[in-house]
């Protein structure tokens, strides 16, 4: 008797399986199975308990599956369904649009064919983040490749989720760091209150919002408002004299020349932007910590269906034969899935101790790289 029961519930315990193998199979089913649970018939679901049990035949069982079919409660189709025809694509905001677009355009075809022809790929570079940001937020643009800091602001404000990370030379990121010249002394951050510095501009993630978000966040800049004015005005209280480069080497030739006693950007500028000659008369005064790189965004509008097929179709880009798509828009040798928290994580707190700084990036035009 004992031996009857234990076989029995072997024979149960492998029926269940297979019914939840069946199930499964038909959800899967390539490209789109759906079934509308409320729709189905209470006599179905107990038909599949039988089954179960071993109180019906798998004839009897399977000839109610194809009753789901049949009637179009379960539907199973060789042809993906993405629910969408076009597929809107935003790139970070640059002066050199006509050409970026023309390299773009590459992706497109890319990802349409991964599509398999259902769903129109279309490129577009606005001139600023707050098209980009918006579009997401409304659903005119469905995916972005996007800067950190505006990366972030449309995870914390339009509900895009952070689905990629660029990968150069094997790193996400590149370290906040700020210069001085070979003959001075400094040995903090906080050397910089009361002195002359250059930022690379004020969206700058390693050059102005990583270090100044660090001083207030030492205590040693007090923002006393919630706009652009206040941080301004704390800016003009907290330095001597500072002024915006407006990049990586116009703040390090200003350090150079005298203008200023520091000057913040990220570990790789000197070595970037700079001769030999000129790298040996700069020293490090601080490294502040990594700033995550570029981030690929997706709407919260899309179907997860829909939002997977596109993560895996850019992670083809990785592959030998499609990397020179990528390499062609900005240089990328790879992208990784990631999440905000993961990747953006604490560098999103700096960002937050900044008020204006949503504003300033909407307002902020011409982007050709993190700066």
């Amino acid at each position: 008797e004992t031996e009857n029961t234990l076989s029995k519930s072997k024979i149960m315990t492998r029926k269940t399986a297979i019914l939840f193998a069946l199930v499964a199979g038909v959800v899967a089913f390539p490209l789109a199975a759906s079934a509308q649970s409320d729709a189905v018939p209470s006599w179905i679901k107990n038909t599949a308990g039988w089954w179960a049990e071993d109180q019906i035949s798998e004839t009897e069982f399977v000839n109610s599956m194809e009753y789901l079919i049949d009637s179009g409660i379960i539907n199973v189709s060789s042809e993906q369904n993405f629910g969408i025809t076009e597929l809107t694509i935003g790139f970070i905001p640059s002066e050199k649009a006509d050409e970026l677009s023309a390299k773009a355009e590459s992706l497109a075809r890319f990802l349409e064919s991964e599509f398999n022809g259902q769903v129109d790929v279309k490129i577009v570079v606005p001139t600023n983040y707050e098209i980009i940001i918006e579009g997401l937020k409304f659903g005119h643009i469905d995916a972005a490749f996007m800067d950190t800091g505006p990366g972030w602001i449309a995870h914390d404000r339009a509900n895009s989720e952070v689905v990629m990370a660029e990968v150069k030379k094997g790193k996400v990121g590149y370290y906040a760091t700020v210069w001085q010249r070979a003959d001075s002394n400094y040995s903090s951050i906080d050397d910089a209150i009361g002195n002359k510095v250059a930022f690379t501009s004020i969206t700058g993630s390693s050059g102005f919002i990583r270090p100044v978000g660090t001083l207030v966040d030492h205590g040693l800049i007090t923002v006393e408002g919630d706009d652009i004015v206040a941080l301004k005005k704390a800016l003009d209280d907290a330095f001597e004299y500072h002024t915006f480069g407006g990049g990586y080497k116009a703040a390090l030739e200003l350090l150079l020349n005298g203008s200023v006693e520091m000057a913040f950007g990220s570990d790789i500028a000197p070595e970037k932007y700079l001769t030999p000659e000129q790298q040996s008369q700069l020293k490090k005064v601080d490294t502040l910590g990594l700033v995550p790189s570029h981030v690929f965004v997706v709407s919260n509008d899309l179907s997860d269906y829909t939002k997977q097929h596109l993560v895996d179709s850019m992670v083809k880009l990785n592959h030998q034969d499609n990397n020179q798509i990528l390499k062609d828009i900005y240089g990328a040798d790879a992208l990784l899935p990631t999440t905000a928290e993961m990747h953006i994580g604490n560098f999103g707190q700096y960002l937050d101790l900044l008020p204006g700084i949503e504003q300033a990036t909407f307002d902020k035009k011409n982007y050709d790289a993190p700066k």
